[in-house]
């Protein structure tokens, strides 16, 4: 491995050395792009070269974290966000309570504004809400707030949440990005069609977005909060991993993400640049449509789980990065089940599985994922090992967001799919994954229901004791488990290569891009 490892590193620095020769630009946009000529840390033009464009911009809309992480938090802002240690803060409300259990109350900050002029207040919030809940519009993102019954202004600056039952976790998912409160004229604008726009109260206001080429922002002169210390941001969609690395180190860039584990060795050996690591909410895992044949057996998906060696995946494809999985669940998320058991590798459990299923002699299906290198090497390898009880596989490799829209309307069999928590709250996973309500875009393309899993689900939500809501969480994941709705592989490890003279920047564990406290030296 270790021999293997000092060849790809050779290979690589010999690539790289090839691609900046052939860059056609070398400026450094910390210096050349700054509006305002600075040349300290403070100012300048931060330039972030990722692998996937965002499939849009509305919060309502949105069913990635990739696409959200580019706005939450930088366009648009909730009532509540996290801090650093992931602790529910106060953002856009001053305070709130628990009126009862079905009613909660905020009170909002009174020197908001939002980018367009308008003031922030109660009518904004509700004028959000109803949008997003509101059955015409037909938002994939409602469903995360299916208990709303209504959202009222009780006076300029209060405005009260009153929920049809009892939900445990409403800060949490108030922190995250389908919660973000958009401008009322924007909502006017657009209506029931996605925005494309964005207008909201975030340190940095929308200016231009290119598909496939570049979202750009600027600061927000009249920001309520601490100010920004960049000027301007630039979104790039750089698809080659290798010309990522590349336009660090010719300064045309100051962050590269994501960053796969065969270029760490290239980044670490760098003079300009250097690794981000931090661990995720989430995790990465290979997904069945427990609708098509021969995936709508869960024996033959049994088959699949025992036919994988997955020690080999995690040391073969990432290098030992990241830990292996037992869940969907990462290990910070609350509601996770530390004891339950992913399947053994077992061939000849697997051979009795599919031929009690009456594919004795395997059959031929399709492997879907998006062109991000683990995932590509990761379904090779998963292609050998089904060799060995008889399943043949066809692997298709698609651009992200063509990827994100076959497995939301089903056109999958088998996938490599990842999800990124955004709240540290089990409801989030298993509500958008796993509820019978939650089939496509919300998050549920295994296209999977249960009965029993609905109810602990929904009994979860509404259950006030933490030590309950676990108990119901296990349940859960473990009938989940038993019925090999998925096979967990690693849990989310969020890496980025980026310019040493870039402070303050982090991933934080839902996966978002912090960028509000990043300064350029």
């Amino acid at each position: 491995m270790k021999a293997k490892r000092r060849f790809g590193k050779l290979v690589l620095i010999m690539l790289m050395a090839i691609l900046i020769a052939g860059c056609s630009t070398k400026q450094d946009v910390s210096s050349s792009q700054n509006t305002k000529g600075k040349t300290s840390d403070s100012g300048g033009t931060l330039v972030i070269a990722r692998l996937s464009d965002a499939e849009n911009l509305d919060h309502h809309f949105m069913s990635t974290i990739n696409a959200a992480s580019v706005t939450h938090n930088k366009i648009y802002e909730g009532l509540v966000g996290r801090d650093k240690n992931a602790e529910i803060k106060p953002l856009l409300a001053e305070q709130w309570k628990q009126l009862d259990d079905t009613t909660w109350e905020f009170k909002l900050r009174k020197d908001v504004a939002f980018h367009d002029g308008t003031a922030f207040n109660a009518d904004a919030v509700k004028a959000t809400f109803d949008r997003l809940l509101d059955p015409e519009v037909a938002s994939p993102r409602a469903v995360v707030f299916k208990m709303v019954e209504e959202v009222k202004a009780v006076d300029e600056y209060t405005v009260q949440f009153k929920l049809s039952e009892p939900f445990s976790p409403l800060l949490s998912i108030l922190a995250s990005h389908e919660a973000g409160i958009i401008a009322p004229k924007t909502i006017e604008k657009y209506g029931k069609k996605i925005i494309q726009e964005p207008v909201g109260t975030g340190p940095f206001v929308f200016e231009s977005w290119t598909p496939g080429k570049e979202i750009v922002f600027n600061k927000n002169e009249k920001y309520w909060g601490a100010e920004p210390k960049l000027d301007k941001v630039l979104f790039k969609v750089v698809p080659e991993e290798t010309t990522r690395i590349s336009m660090l180190e010719t300064g045309e860039a100051h962050i590269a993400e994501p960053l796969s584990v065969t270029m760490m060795d290239t980044v670490e050996s760098s003079r300009n640049s250097e690794i981000y690591r931090s661990e995720g909410f989430g995790t990465e895992y290979i997904g069945f449509n427990v609708q098509k044949t021969p995936f709508d057996d869960a024996r033959v998906r049994k088959a699949v789980g025992h036919a994988v060696e997955m020690d080999s995946i995690i040391e073969g494809v990432f290098n030992n990065i990241g830990n292996k999985s037992n869940s969907l669940l990462g290990p910070k998320v609350f509601g996770y089940h530390e004891s339950m058991k992913a399947y053994e590798y077992n061939l000849n459990e697997a051979k009795r599985l599919l031929a009690e299923a009456g594919y004795p002699n395997g059959f031929e299906t399709t492997l879907k994922t998006m062109d991000k290198k683990e995932w590509i090497n990761m379904a090779e390898v998963l292609q050998s090992q089904l060799k060995g009880i008889g399943i043949k596989v066809d692997i298709q490799v698609f651009e992200y967001g063509t990827f994100v829209e076959q497995a939301n309307r089903g056109d999958t069999e088998m996938f490599i799919l990842s999800w990124r928590n955004a709240t540290g709250d089990a409801d989030y996973n298993q509500y958008n994954l796993f509820h019978s309500s939650s089939h496509g875009a919300a998050g549920n393309t295994f296209f999977y229901s249960n009965k029993e899993v609905d109810s602990l689900i929904e009994s979860a939500r509404a259950e006030k004791d933490s030590d309950k809501r676990l108990e119901l969480y296990e349940k859960a994941q473990e009938i989940e488990m038993e019925e090999s709705v998925y096979i967990p592989v690693r849990v989310i490890e969020n890496m980025a290569a980026i310019s040493k003279g870039v402070k303050g920047f982090s991933i934080s564990p839902s996966g978002y891009l912090e960028i509000n406290d990043i300064s350029i030296k």
